[in-house]
This record gives structure tokens, C-alpha cells and sequence, in this order.
């Protein structure tokens, strides 16, 4: 862990600091470095903050909470990634409005209880291309429309504690947007366009990656989208919903494995998210004889190709009106 969380950082902060430098006045370098560093930023989304705002990397607190830090470093916020992920994803997985991860604009549809519009017939060709914009409206827009969204729910009852969260959301932006846009535009000898252009490809890899990588884990013809009853309640226990809900893709490929912080063991992750990462395959031979032997279903992809291509029928069979569900 301390290896990875060394080198993606490097792999982040280094190409910006050359761009910084003013020494880059060619184009394709300026995206070179940009998509590089988008790598490094994807790297640190899933292998370095994930495991911290879990408190999963280390037993030591104050470990976890300045490695936590390292997704406001990528212009987002671990305060409202803790309510959208921690608390409302872990806990209602794949439930319709209270799973933040299934709840996107109206142009996408990730459930078969969601509104079926006539566009939606197309997402399964168009989602990848917002897929790609996804940390773009993170770190602009997004963290400030999930703080007011949840502040109605609840979790920021106290005024104050609201206003100092969001000082903290906003002046944690400002730095990052200054060290990875601002400067390199007025410090780079080309048009400002050009970088802006670079800085969202950086992001399109980021946010491709690390979106794809999280919808192959419960966006597929496997899993199951359960409705609470009258009372609000879901049916069966919390451990046999996370079976339920998720899916693991691609267990043999290490080093892959090894980039995206074990999250191809989203089922160990959601049935013990407090054990790091670097633990899940060993645990993942215990976890799928467990569910075998009640009976419970442990659902696996052997390639990430082939996972990919469970979702694509995914998002295809939720544009058709009459919702018939792929196996």
C-alpha cells in the first residue's frame, strides 16, 4: 500500500509539476502528461482514498484521515464521498433513490424500476462518453448538488457545521483547480483553450476508468435491484443483499487487479469494507465457498472484457420498453 500510494501520487503530481515548470510548449507533450497524470488520478481514486475513507488502509485513525485528503488533492471531497458512498451506497446497494450510484441524470437509465424515456434506447452506445465526463461534473458541480441534497436528508443538521463543511469543500477546490488548471494555463507558451482541452481529457480517462470499473460491479444481468415494502424495508438480511447486488469480474489478473485497488473483489469489498484491499483475493476463496454452501449467489466475470460486455447488454436491455433482463 505504501508503494502504490508513493507511486501514484508521483504519477499525479509530477507530470503537472513539469507542466508548472513552463518548460512544455508542445501540444501533444501537454496531453501526454494530462493523460498521464489522469492515470495516476484514477490510481489514487481507487487504490489510495478508497481504502482511507473506509478507514481499510491502516489501523492508525490519522493515516486513514490525511490519506482520505488525497481525493480533495483531485479537486473532489471526502466529506460528501463518506455520505454517498460509505453510507448510502454500502448500505442500500442497487435500491433505487437511496443508492446515490444508481441515481444519474434523466439521459441515463441504471434500473428497471427508473422512468424509461425514448433516449434511453441509445445509452448503451452514448454512456461511455459521459462515463468519461463524470469526474468533470464531480469536481465542478456535483459535490456542491449532493451537499445541499443531503443536508435536506439530514446529515448536515447544524448550520454551522453546513457552512464549515462547505468552506472546506470550496477553498479544497480552489487549491486543486489552481495547481492543476490555473497555473498550467498561465504557464504553459500555448492558448488556453488548448489546455483546457487537456485538462478534460485528463479527466475523460479518469473518469472512464474509475466510472467503468464501478458499474461493471453491479450494473449487469446478474445482480438485482430490490424495492423496499410499505414500511420502507428491504427484504432478507444486509450480507445476502450485498451478494445479491454485486459482482466480482476478472479474479486472475493481478497486476489489473492491483491498479484498480482489488475493486474487481467488489463482493468482498461490500460484505467487509473495513479490511484493505490488498486482503481480497485470499478472502475471496473463503467468501465464494461460504455462499456456496448456503446457497447464496456469488456472481463472477472471469475477464474484464467480458464483464464490459454484460454491462453494454446492461444498458442496452434498460433502454428496451419491455425491460427483459439479459442472463
Amino acid at each position: 500500500m505504501v508503494v502504490k500510494t508513493i507511486l501514484m501520487l508521483m504519477v499525479f503530481i509530477v507530470p503537472l509539476i513539469i507542466l508548472n515548470t513552463g518548460i512544455v510548449s508542445s501540444v501533444w507533450l501537454l496531453f501526454t502528461l494530462y493523460v498521464i497524470s489522469g492515470f495516476g488520478m484514477a490510481g489514487i481514486g481507487m487504490g489510495i482514498m478508497h481504502d482511507a475513507i473506509h478507514n481499510s488502509y491502516s489501523k492508525n485513525q490519522k493515516v486513514n484521515k490525511y490519506l482520505g485528503y488525497t481525493l480533495n488533492l483531485i479537486g473532489a471531497n471526502d466529506s460528501v464521498w463518506k455520505i454517498q458512498h460509505n453510507v448510502l451506497h454500502h448500505t442500500f446497494t442497487n435500491v433505487e433513490e437511496a443508492d446515490d450510484d444508481i441515481n444519474p441524470p434523466f439521459f441515463l437509465r441504471f434500473t428497471p424500476h427508473t422512468k424509461r424515456y425514448r433516449i434511453h434506447r441509445f445509452q448503451h452506445i452514448y454512456s461511455w462518453f459521459f462515463y468519461g465526463l463524470s469526474t468533470v461534473s464531480w469536481v465542478t458541480a456535483k459535490d456542491f448538488v449532493r451537499m445541499l441534497r443531503y443536508k435536506k436528508m439530514g446529515f448536515f443538521q447544524e448550520k454551522s457545521v453546513f457552512t464549515k463543511e462547505l468552506i472546506k469543500v470550496i477553498a479544497w477546490k480552489i487549491a486543486s483547480f489552481t495547481f492543476v488548471l490555473v497555473l498550467p494555463i498561465i504557464m504553459v507558451p500555448l492558448a488556453a483553450w488548448i489546455v483546457i482541452l487537456a485538462f478534460i481529457t485528463m479527466h475523460f480517462v479518469t473518469g472512464l476508468l474509475i466510472t467503468t470499473v464501478f458499474q461493471l460491479a453491479h450494473i449487469v444481468p446478474t445482480t438485482e435491484y430490490p424495492l423496499p415494502d410499505e414500511d420502507g424495508l428491504i427484504a432478507g438480511d444486509w450480507a445476502t443483499h450485498q451478494l445479491m447486488t454485486t459482482s466480482n469480474f476478472s479474479p486472475k489478473s493481478k497486476l489489473f487487479s492491483w491498479f484498480i485497488g482489488g475493486l474487481n473483489y467488489q463482493i468482498e469489498h461490500h460484505l467487509l469494507p473495513n479490511i484493505c484491499h490488498v486482503h481480497y483475493r485470499k478472502i475471496s476463496h473463503i467468501v465464494a465457498e461460504t455462499a456456496k454452501e448456503y446457497g447464496l449467489p456469488y456472481h463472477n466475470k472471469h475477464t474484464f472484457v467480458s464483464a464490459v460486455g454484460e454491462h453494454f447488454k446492461m444498458l442496452r436491455n434498460l433502454g428496451k420498453p419491455d425491460n427483459l433482463r439479459i442472463g
